[in-house]
């Protein structure tokens, strides 16, 4: 007979005493805790601050940047489908390529598969989470290519390559790689025997210039220069004529009596054009004659017109 209070069943009753309840495990007093002072924002990585601080460091070092996705120190990244497709279709040098296992195969995966293949291109294998680090947590869609470091020569190499009355392009803070990649590209069209660009406040060699310029940057020599006045200077003293593009330039650039010496034709960027010590250290300033209704050319558009011009006075 079960009376009450004398039940054997476990829960019927309410006993005095310890209880043996599950206790927290003192994650509560540990989550009490502090964690030390704030990271400042510059050195939290998914911060904005931290990587206008990489792209700072990059700029300083020379290093080349990447396109495609969040920017990160190191070699050039080519991110995500689109982007790395278009790499491959436009013959970019591949230093290697990865894909991530058990991405989702669709139309693009399958080009950049039978293209890599083609070209004799590895694309490693590797867990998607390997690839974030690599990528720095980009949207890499399963796949990017890694673009091997640019071989610029030092500016003293230009001379030396150069046969008896080079023709040298000098660029004054050009930024944006497209435009450099179409100078490149106009240079080597029209005899040119090198670009020359400072190593600061200045495109490098990226993917978007190494594609503007449609593989003319295998072909001709870009040199880097620390100081660019200083190099213009040591280049007139070995003989050189100085010629500065500027819109207010005094001489047009179709007449220009020293088109056949050796000559380094400097081109500034658009809005800002050539700095002041830049035009200081040029003999000559020309300029290329355009209607009043239209501002200015961008510097590509105004170095094609140039080297034009001089390449019709050399040949």
């Amino acid at each position: 007979m079960i009376l009450p209070g004398n039940s054997q069943r476990k829960g019927a009753i309410k006993r005095k005493g310890k209880s043996n309840a599950a206790g927290s495990g003192g994650r509560v007093r540990r989550g009490l805790e502090g964690k030390g002072p704030t990271p400042k924002a510059e050195d939290r990585p998914y911060h904005k601050a931290y990587k206008a601080k990489q792209e700072r460091q990059r700029q300083d070092d020379g290093r080349p940047r990447r396109t495609g996705g969040p920017r990160a120190a190191g070699p050039e990244w080519i991110i995500g489908r689109n982007p790395v497709l278009e790499a491959l279709q436009a013959e970019l040098p591949i230093h290697a390529g990865y894909v991530a296992e058990g991405s989702e195969r669709d139309d693009r995966l399958r080009d950049i598969f039978k293209i890599t293949a083609d070209r004799g291109i590895s694309l490693l294998q590797t867990s998607r989470g390997d690839l974030d680090r690599m990528t720095s947590g980009a949207v890499h869609q399963g796949v990017a290519l890694q673009l091997p470091s640019y071989d610029y020569k030092h500016p003293d190499d230009l001379l030396d390559l150069a046969g008896a009355k080079p023709l040298f392009v000098a660029l004054d803070k050009v930024t944006d790689p497209r435009n450099l990649g179409a100078i490149v590209r106009s240079a080597a069209a029209f005899g040119a025997n090198g670009v020359l660009i400072p190593e600061r406040r200045s495109a490098g060699m990226t993917a978007a210039a190494w594609k503007t310029s449609a593989g003319a940057a295998a072909r001709i020599p870009i040199a880097r220069a620390t100081n660019l006045t200083r190099t213009l200077q040591s280049y007139a003293k070995a003989g050189l004529f100085i010629v500065g593009l500027d819109g207010d330039g005094d001489t047009d650039i179709a007449e220009l009596p020293q088109a056949t010496d050796p000559l380094v034709l400097v081109v500034g960027s658009e809005g800002e054009g050539l700095s002041r010590l830049v035009r200081e250290s040029c003999d000559v300033i020309a300029s290329i004659p355009i209607r009043s209704s239209v501002e200015s050319l961008n510097a590509g558009v105004a170095t094609s017109v140039a080297l034009y011009e001089v390449a019709r006075h050399r040949n």
